[in-house]
């Protein structure tokens, strides 16, 4: 599964989910769930946009955890 970095992201550039969600125009909710790790998918455009705000690539805000059951 991946694994949201987005909670980390927001501390090291010192910016609160709601100014990310103003910057991004992804709201504050689907923002929250991603921080929160309760996301079961996310359109591509907004992880753009999340990566075009933290000048980062995809690497930077997911990773992939092996999900052994």
């Amino acid at each position: 599964m991946l694994k949201s970095k987005l909670k980390v992201l927001l501390a090291q550039n010192d910016m609160t989910q709601t100014k990310l969600s103003e910057l991004t125009g992804i709201r504050p909710g689907t923002i929250t769930n991603i921080v929160n790790n309760n996301i079961k998918q996310i359109p591509v455009d907004a992880a753009c946009k999340i990566c075009e705000i933290f000048n980062c690539d995809i690497g930077d805000i997911w990773h992939y955890v092996r999900d052994d059951k």
